[in-house]
């Protein structure tokens, strides 16, 4: 995670570059939102920020939501194991203790990422730092009971309080 912090001021008044660099990856793999959303300054606060980037996400179309949601990561998933999370994730993660887990664990959720995968064609987003392992392997097992349409929508939903909280890591 960032170690700066900035005031709300300081984002108002910062150029679309360095905007896009520093809140590019607010929303995993997806600087779409930072540039689209940087044309709306200035925000009142973190929350109007948030409000706003929710905003353009909810506006956009189907197709470009489900590229969002296929750009996070399977959790304590193959590219965890293999080192190639983003530094938000992987601190994530770990937060949630998802960056330690036993054999069995590890091959558990490795199960039902794959059967939730094959159900919904996108990975299961939860967000990990407002949960822990029993938590997730329960929301999990519940979840693949939705349907398509309510897994989508709560995939959303989840994708918005990580980048509520991946905010709150950048400005004061």
């Amino acid at each position: 995670m960032l170690n700066t912090k900035y005031e709300i001021q300081d984002v108002n008044r910062m150029d679309e570059s360095t905007f896009v660099s520093i809140f590019g990856s607010v929303y995993e793999h997806s600087s779409w939102v930072a540039e689209a959303v940087w044309h709306h300054r200035p925000f009142a606060s973190l929350d109007g920020l948030h409000a706003a980037m929710d905003s353009i996400v909810q506006g956009t179309g189907q197709s470009r939501l489900m590229t969002l949601i296929k750009a996070h990561p399977e959790l304590a998933g193959r590219l965890a194991g293999s080192g190639q999370l983003t530094a938000e994730s992987r601190s994530e993660q770990a937060h949630a203790g998802l960056g330690s887990l036993s054999e069995d664990l590890t091959k558990r959720m490795l199960e039902l990422n794959d059967c939730y995968q094959k159900k919904f064609g996108f990975p299961f987003i939860i967000c990990a730092r407002l949960n822990n392992v029993a938590t997730i392997l329960q929301a999990m097992e519940d979840r693949l009971t939705n349907s398509a349409e309510t897994e989508f929508t709560t995939a959303l939903r989840e994708i918005s309080k990580i980048a509520r909280l991946r905010l709150a890591d950048i400005i004061v």
